[in-house]
């Protein structure tokens, strides 16, 4: 008996990953092997970007803060232990954009800190 390949399924999986290949230069968007390779390295760096972006946010927040509390005298470990130790319940994010668009805000935060 001849042997059944299931070429429908098979095409069809192909047709949808060389979907993900749109907008690639040369081979990669075009040849299966070819694009196959890059998608999959592509799919990594989604992958790995998606915890990078976290890490990068925290960062700026960290830096963000540490500017607004060294123009009130503080540094931002002193800031953050003093904040702690208060119960304020900002998070970073809050208190990065408190930093940047709203200074009397994150002064107010400031003085209520050092209390």
């Amino acid at each position: 008996m001849p042997r059944s390949v299931n070429h429908v399924a098979s095409r069809a999986r192909r047709k949808n990953f060389m979907k993900l290949a749109k907008g690639y230069y040369g081979r990669r968007k075009n040849v299966w092997t070819v694009a196959k390779n890059a998608i999959e390295k592509g799919l990594n760096y989604a992958y790995e970007g998606r915890k990078q972006k976290k890490r990068n946010f925290r960062a700026l927040w960290i830096q963000r803060i540490n500017a607004g509390a060294r123009l009130h005298g503080m540094s931002y470990s002193q800031f953050m232990g003093a904040v702690n130790k208060s119960g304020i319940e900002l998070n970073r994010k809050v208190l990065a954009d408190l930093a940047m668009n709203h200074p009397e805000a994150f002064k107010a935060v400031v003085d209520s800190v050092k209390k």
